[in-house]
């Protein structure tokens, strides 16, 4: 896997090689490679990009304050690596959501749409997860190692789908998402940009074609962030899964790609 020429390097990934350019912004502490469905979906229709964020993964660390447009700029690097200049798709999940909205602020004229998943806007109560959401979190960051797979399922998944989903894939998709732990410091530094993230009083900015996906059983982002984004960015539409956690992109991922190819074909009409 190449690496940026800038510094940080940042680890990227390209698969595809015909079609709309689509670049993937994953979401805290998580590898970009977490974006296996979308990837091995998407990629069968357009060249697809994604790559892990600065401290995670095979990317560099750089131990100094962070904010959510010095990873948005991240991502720029990434683009100008790739040669995609305009037309670009921007796709970004939960903290990807949030660097995706400040690189359309940042560079309007380089895409042609924006997909936001289970993310939010920032300011007052935005980061307030529920009492089970903020229970499993913290299991995640403190726990037990032991107990941390258990802990992310519930996090990412309702209970009615860890019921009935296949085990033996979700716990590839645990080994993948756990297989191998960032530094405490990089995950402090994005946890404290994500708590200083607020693009409220800018969303009307926003004027490229935008989707968001709206989880209705998430417990870490709460759902009526969605609906926030919806209101704040202009003809915005929503695609609402009615039984989607915070871990949709696997739990609802056959929907969701459907739902970006259509949203990008419609916006490059």
């Amino acid at each position: 896997m190449p690496l940026t020429s800038s510094s940080p390097a940042l680890n990227f990934t390209q698969v595809g090689s015909q079609g709309p350019s689509v670049l993937l912004l994953m979401g805290y502490g998580m590898r970009g490679d977490v974006w296996k469905p979308q990837v091995d979906g998407l990629s069968l229709h357009c060249r697809v990009a994604y790559f892990d964020n600065r401290g995670i993964g095979e990317s560099e660390h750089v131990d100094e304050k962070l904010s959510m447009l010095d990873m948005a700029n991240d991502a720029a690097r990434v683009l100008d690596e790739l040669a995609w200049h305009n037309d670009v798709h921007l796709v970004g999940v939960s903290m990807g959501g949030m660097i995706a909205q400040e690189l359309a602020l940042l560079q309007p004229e380089r895409f042609a749409s924006l997909s936001l998943l289970a993310t939010h806007a920032g300011g007052p109560g935005a980061m307030l997860p529920s009492v089970a959401g903020i229970a499993n979190f913290l299991a995640l960051q403190v726990g037990p190692k032991a107990k941390r797979h258990k802990a992310l399922a519930r996090l990412l998944y309702p209970k009615a789908y860890l019921r009935q989903c296949d085990r033996a894939a979700l716990r590839e998709r645990m080994r993948l998402q756990i297989g191998s732990e960032p530094p405490r410091a990089a995950i402090r530094r994005q946890l404290e940009a994500i708590t200083r993230h607020d693009t409220r009083k800018r969303l009307a900015q926003i004027r490229v074609p935008t989707l968001i996906v709206k989880p209705e059983k998430d417990i870490l982002v709460r759902p009526a962030n969605s609906e926030r984004l919806a209101k704040g960015i202009r003809h915005a539409s929503v695609m609402r899964l009615a039984d989607a956690g915070h871990g949709l992109t696997f739990q609802s991922a056959e929907e969701i790609n459907a739902r970006l190819l259509q949203h990008f074909k419609s916006a490059s009409r």
